[in-house]
């Protein structure tokens, strides 16, 4: 059995999540898979990367511990454009490689930053024909999210996307769930590989020792308070030698510095020969990230560890306190590193013998690429799924005769969002692929912080206040509505007032003042209130009867809903559905200003039909030059009250 595999992984800080990533892609090639290794850090020369295809995406990284603001290799903040070309990279390598596995290193149980482009990829496993094994990798110690709704998201996405989680460690020295909670339903789809060593090749067998102390700090800028004090522990200990193995992370001017500042201290940049410098050592003095442990675990080196802990870093002190309780290295606390408890440290660890951690599984480069190949063989036969395919000939027949002078504008509005959900990211996810803005109609007396939080920064989605609550406060025998008629004009506006007060306070600058009224149904007479409240824009079902039903309120509805609400409740009839759509764009010849075409999606209530039909939908739209899929914020005109930019949309949706 040969497998194509696809590795995904993003260093933000130093190069230990490449450095396993890149160790468990020569294990599986090694056997004979090919690999394509996908890396979004810097590049990193000192990585082992031979026996795989290598694809490096424009690299990002991250200043200090700032993890939510990506960095381009400049420094400077990571630009739209670049994120898209980052995901069009990604995208373009899984169509080239038609994966039988797909791999994504750390995420979705950490890395939400990058969860758009690591969502591309899990888009598009599972739009294959034959959908591909799909894994996440993790290592032994992760960051448990502070808030319950991003530890649900992770959950959920796994449970959409994943069959499985690999966890490189050994759970008789740290189970995963010792940093993460894992749900009852998912701890069955975990799978322990032991560690995963990257041994240098060649390493002597029985080295000679040297005597020195041996000081790193990985290969990013974060050592440097240890480099620092141990610069300074070393002018007090002149009879032993020292020697400090600096990272690419560090600048070339500080880097200078510590080299003219040393007297017994040898500096260094990191080297190839790294671990025959540990084996040979008398004492090893570094932070204790993953491979840093399994340096130490292979060279049986005495070791003091003063663990990563800045921004609020717990993963080096987690396992620094497992490993110095089995007598495996001596740590100290980096808030209170001083020289003289350095040199305390390392005296310490002088004393102790030889740590033994022969009872730790450190084989999880071979045994990942065992459990990999036994769950693609145990997994039942696929024939390729029958691909649903929907002739939208008429739609592209009408939008090529239409006589208009530009693309003829298209737009998307989803209803009902209240909380994240698996069926919201899909949601997102495609506009995305589609470069297609959407606009939410959220209901602010039901929406969650949540909800807020998911939606913020993304460029393709803007928030409309879709009613109050979504309550029914129509009579039995009138079709539902929350703001008809039925009820009095100034307890509709005192609640549409107060939804958009709502709506503001939750969503802030991704909110358009847009009323959406709940089954799309509005009294007249509240129309005429709701530029007085603050509203810009209104949006029901249907064509509007004019731009602008009062002045300063600007309308535009939507037309299709592809959903089957009285009978199946599934995918309406395409053919009708694709017919209406070719007699709308019809309806819009010769028309001075036409109204934009609105589809509008209900993604709470979607099945494979519904999504597959909108897809196919927006990538016809996308693809043709006489079509184009416009922003709320460009149809809705500015200037537009509320808070927030509120031009055209260009600068947030662009």
């Amino acid at each position: 059995m040969s497998l194509r595999i696809l590795i995904a992984v993003t260093h933000l800080l130093g190069v230990g999540h490449l450095t396993r990533a890149a160790a468990i892609g020569r294990g599986l090639a090694g056997r004979g898979h090919a690999v394509t290794l996908v890396s979004g850090g810097r590049p990193a020369p000192l990585v082992r990367t031979d026996g795989l295809r290598l694809v490096q995406l424009e690299p990002v990284q991250v200043r200090g511990t700032a993890f939510a603001t990506l960095l381009d290799a400049a420094g400077t903040p990571l630009t739209a454009a670049a994120a898209a070309r980052r995901r069009a990279v990604l995208r373009a390598t899984y169509d080239a490689v038609q994966p039988d596995v797909v791999i994504t290193e750390l995420y979705p149980l950490g890395r939400r930053v990058l969860a758009d482009e690591f969502t591309v990829l899990l888009e598009a496993a599972r739009a294959s024909a034959v959908r591909p094994l799909v894994l996440a990798s993790v290592r032994d110690i992760l960051a448990a999210p502070s808030k319950a709704a991003r530890l649900v998201q992770a959950h959920d996405i796994l449970r959409s996307f994943y069959d499985g989680v690999l966890v490189h460690a050994d759970p008789a020295v740290v189970p995963l769930t010792a940093s993460w909670p894992v749900a009852a339903d998912l701890a069955e789809r975990l799978r322990y590989t032991g560690y995963v060593d990257d041994p240098p090749p060649g390493m002597a067998a029985e080295p000679v020792p040297s005597g020195e102390i041996v000081v790193s700090g990985g290969g990013s800028a974060a050592g440097q308070t240890l480099f620092a004090t141990a610069l300074a522990a070393a002018a007090r200990d002149p009879a032993r030698r020292w020697r400090l193995l600096v990272g690419q992370g560090v600048g070339a001017d500080l880097f200078a510095a510590w080299q003219a500042q040393a007297a017994n201290v040898a500096v260094e940049r990191a080297r190839p020969d790294f671990r025959a410098l540990l084996a040979r050592c008398a004492v090893s003095v570094s932070q204790f990230g993953y491979n840093t442990a399994l340096d130490l675990i292979a060279t049986r080196a005495r070791a003091v560890v003063v663990p990563f802990a800045d921004g609020g870093e717990t993963e080096q002190s987690e396992r620094a306190a497992l490993f110095a309780a089995r007598g495996l290295v001596t740590a100290l606390d980096g808030a209170s590193l001083d020289p003289g408890t350095l040199l305390a440290g390392v005296d310490a660890a002088l004393r102790r013998p030889a740590p033994d951690a022969s009872g730790i599984a450190i084989d999880g480069a071979t045994r990942t690429a065992e459990i990999v190949e036994k769950w693609v063989a145990a997994r039942p036969a696929r024939a390729p799924a029958r691909l649903r395919r929907f002739d939208f000939t008429p739609l592209v027949a009408a939008i090529e005769r239409h006589p208009g002078t530009g693309p003829l504008p298209f737009w998307w509005r989803d209803d009902d969002a209240i909380v994240t959900t698996r069926a919201l990211t899909r949601l997102i996810a495609v506009a995305r692929r589609y470069a297609a803005p959407l606009a939410v109609a959220s209901i602010p007396g039901r929406a969650q912080a949540e909800l807020a939080e998911a939606l913020a920064g993304k460029p393709m989605v803007t928030v409309l206040v879709h009613g109050l609550t979504h309550a029914n406060h129509a009579p039995p025998d009138q079709k539902k509505a929350e703001f008809g008629a039925h009820r009095g004009i100034d307890e509709l506006a005192t609640e549409a007032a107060g939804a958009l007060n709502l709506a503001r306070r939750r969503f802030g600058a991704a909110l358009l003042p847009v009323f959406v009224p709940p089954w799309n149904r509005v009294a007249p007479a509240l129309v005429e209130r709701l530029p007085g409240l603050g509203y810009g824009g209104l949006s029901t079902a249907n064509d509007r009867t004019a731009p602008e039903p009062v002045p300063g309120l600007r309308q535009v509805n939507t037309h299709i809903d592809p959903i089957d609400w009285h009978g199946t409740r599934s995918l309406a009839d395409p053919e009708r559905i694709v017919a209406d759509l070719a007699r709308a764009v019809a309806h819009r010849a010769g028309a001075a200003e036409p109204e934009p075409i609105g589809l509008l999606t209900h993604h709470l209530v979607h099945d494979d039909m519904i999504w597959s039909f909108v897809e196919e939908l927006l990538a016809t739209l996308a693809g043709h030059a006489g079509a184009r899929i416009a922003s709320a914020p460009s149809m809705f005109a500015a200037p537009l009250p509320g808070p927030g930019p509120v031009d055209d949309g260009r600068s947030r949706l662009f």
